[in-house]
């Protein structure tokens, strides 16, 4: 699972492994199962390292599982580049993973959970614009209204949801939405789109679909089918477990995964959005997404950075709840205080100057 590395203390004792502990007391659990779902959208920096981190160590800790999967449910924005650099970086890390999947390999199992939904009466096919959507809503404040089709016969909604599977209508004709609440204080929860249309060759499947499940659709479904223990990841998700919960629960899983959150590793003086990376690259700001001046993972291979000092660095930041911004010069710590000890020195005489020692005494 991962090279000699000893598991940093902050990572193998956490609020993570005491819910984790309290979990295997209990006999919620008798196995642990985690794994690292990047999209392969871009490459990896410096905030996955800390995703990979946890997930695997945690997986170490307890003799369990630590998988890779591609959550590649959006082709517009991901290439197979994205898939062999991820991998790549993860190695030069020094970790490895048990099996590698694709949520794109469950794009059939997907499709039947979104016709279960339809039958029961959890979904329906909308037909209001993007725009529409976003303005029935609402607020943080206000609630949302109830589109014109949410009522839509469970017959009709069906019909239409096989038609866009067979490619007759246009992108962005229409939607499959969850019927949840509009009124939810939690917005996440108000009518989600689990299925948009997309005429757009996939890299892992070809024309074979044209129609492409959401992100919180597909992510947790594949965490369950693939019977992961624990979904963990960083705090930005945390609005989306109730939604999480509720996809899991409507398709019924007898064990279903655990979200938990923690603080993503924001270091200062950084940008690392890979949209903004993504669009450095192709504007020609930098070199490529291995330029040294990036914290991307092969950035900072490039740089000379040693992925001991990389894991080093994410053990000291720790593993917790609350959102801070970690100071570059940590880092860069972490990287001398390895060279110092591993880097390999030699003293050389390069311009040699002959000196005769006249008044040395005899003898």
């Amino acid at each position: 699972m991962s090279a000699n590395y000893e598991i940093p203390k902050s990572l193998g004792s956490n609020f993570i492994t005491d819910f984790i502990d309290e979990d295997l007391a209990n006999g919620v659990n008798t196995r642990i199962q985690t794994r690292f779902p990047p999209e392969p959208n871009g490459y990896l920096h410096i905030g996955h390292a800390k995703a990979i981190c946890i997930s695997a160590f945690i997986a170490r800790k307890y003799g369990g599982i630590f998988n890779l999967r591609m959550d590649d449910t959006n082709p517009a924005k991901e290439d197979e580049e994205y898939v062999d650099a991820i991998q790549e970086d993860l190695r030069w890390l020094g970790f490895d993973w048990k099996e590698l999947f694709y949520a794109s390999s469950y794009f059939d199992f997907l499709f039947e959970c979104a016709i279960k939904l339809i039958k029961n009466g959890k979904a329906y096919v909308d037909e209001l614009s993007a725009d529409e959507i976003r303005e029935h809503r609402g607020t943080l404040t206000e609630p949302g209204k109830n589109s014109p089709w949410r009522e839509r016969p469970m017959e009709e909604t069906l019909d239409l949801f096989l038609r866009m599977e067979k490619g007759e209508f246009p992108n962005g004709r229409m939607v499959l939405r969850a019927k949840i609440d509009m009124s939810h204080p939690n917005m996440n929860m108000r009518d989600p789109v689990i299925y948009r249309i997309a005429h757009i060759p996939h890299h892992q499947t070809g024309d074979r679909w044209c129609i492409y499940p959401m992100y919180d659709f597909a992510h947790p479904l594949s965490d369950a089918v693939e019977n992961v223990t624990y979904s963990l990841c960083s705090l930005e998700f945390e609005n989306n477990r109730p939604l999480y919960n509720w996809f899991v629960n409507e398709i019924s899983f007898e064990e279903p995964p655990r979200q938990i959150e923690f603080a993503r590793l924001n270091l200062n003086y950084s940008i690392s959005s890979k949209r903004k990376n993504l669009r450095m690259v192709q504007e020609g700001i930098v070199s490529g997404w291995d330029d040294p001046r990036m914290i991307t993972l092969c950035g900072m291979r490039r740089r000379g950075y040693p992925p001991e000092a990389i894991i080093d660095f994410v053990g000291r930041v720790g593993v917790a709840k609350a959102y801070s911004v970690v100071d570059y010069g940590l880092l860069e710590a972490c990287v001398r205080d390895n060279l110092n000890e591993n880097a390999p020195r030699a003293m050389a005489v390069l311009r040699p100057l002959k000196v005769i020692i006249e008044n040395y005494p005899e003898g």
